[in-house]
């Protein structure tokens, strides 16, 4: 269901739904081998997600089409300590992708941005300046840029 509307099955069988697979599989496979020897672009692939959503199964069938010296997943869970003392694009940056390789977030940014909204808590014991974190704004994310 999507958007409260009925989404028919792309499939109608599960040997067809395995077919499919493999058909795609080679076909991003042989993508990733053009991507890697053009070295014009990185790919960066963001799965946000609930808990229990499937994101992690998403990414399994991603994976299984492409050259693991290409690709590298990321985990973006509670940042540690060092990467508190940056701003909260910081940790992202220094993972993102070289050209001509795939990169997968496990979770996105973007949550760095709306949990702070709900928790305020949180943006305080992050070591900023008071006026910051006193009311959190849309524009305080900005300014700690």
């Amino acid at each position: 269901m999507v958007n409260g509307r009925l989404v028919k099955p792309v499939y109608k069988s599960k040997e067809q739904y395995q077919e499919l697979l493999a058909s795609h599989v080679q076909q991003l496979s042989s993508l990733q081998q053009l991507h890697y020897a053009s070295h014009r672009y990185a790919l960066l692939l963001i799965f946000q997600g609930m808990d229990a959503g499937s994101k992690d199964g998403a990414i399994r069938h991603v994976r299984s089409g492409v050259n693991p010296q290409g690709c590298e997943v990321f985990s973006i869970k509670q940042p540690s300590a060092n990467e508190l003392e940056h701003d909260f694009l910081w940790r992202t940056t220094c993972v993102l992708p070289e050209r001509g390789r795939i990169g997968i977030f496990n979770r996105s940014y973007y949550e760095e941005v709306l949990v702070v909204r709900v928790h305020p808590e949180i943006l305080r014991s992050q070591g900023l300046p008071e006026e910051l974190t006193r009311r959190p704004s849309w524009r305080s994310a900005i300014v700690l840029l």
